[in-house]
């Protein structure tokens, strides 16, 4: 009789089986996929990071400038209506470029300064409270709570890290977990 293999536990991303909160489980997993699209990047040489990978398009360096713009236009433009340009003149164009003359540290902070601001502004923030008028939203009505906010930019980057799992693949044969 052969004795049945040994059940090993699954392992689970972002926030521990033993967080139940849905404010916790929320950050958590945004914050998963954050940690992830850094990991993914991981290892790769300036060219690489600056190439557009076809059939996509896009450079891994450029989603990154990208979603720092998407954190933007959610939490500072949208959650607590700062006025900040919510978009670069020129468009998705300039917004998924990394321009030659922007170091990828240079890009990759910028990415940083925008993902502080959202968890500082998310922190003292309940998910239930609506987004400040006067930004991204001109009434009350328009305005949505923050756990609607988080929950957009959690689809954002599962949707724009799942993409890049393809490009690393693509680049250098790379998979992702």
């Amino acid at each position: 009789m052969q004795t049945p293999p040994e059940r090993v536990p699954a392992v689970l991303d972002g926030p521990g089986v033993d967080v139940d909160d849905p404010r916790e489980l929320l950050i958590g997993y945004l914050d998963w996929y954050r940690e992830a699209l850094m990991r993914k990047i991981a290892g790769l040489s300036d060219e690489q990071l600056r190439t557009p990978v076809e059939p996509l398009g896009w450079s891994p360096l450029g989603l990154v400038k990208h979603l720092g713009w998407v954190e933007r236009r959610w939490m500072r433009w949208g959650f607590a209506a700062e006025s900040v340009p919510a978009y670069l003149p020129g468009g998705d164009d300039a917004e998924w470029d990394a321009p030659k003359g922007q170091s990828a540290d240079e890009v990759l902070a910028d990415y940083r300064v925008e993902l502080n601001t959202s968890r500082a502004l998310a922190a003292d923030a309940a998910l239930a409270d609506r987004a400040r008028i006067g930004g991204r939203f001109r009434t009350a009505e328009e305005a949505p709570a923050l756990g609607r906010i988080l929950f957009h930019l959690l689809q954002e980057y599962a949707r724009h890290v799942g993409q890049l799992d393809v490009a690393r693949e693509l680049i250098d044969g790379e998979t992702g977990e």
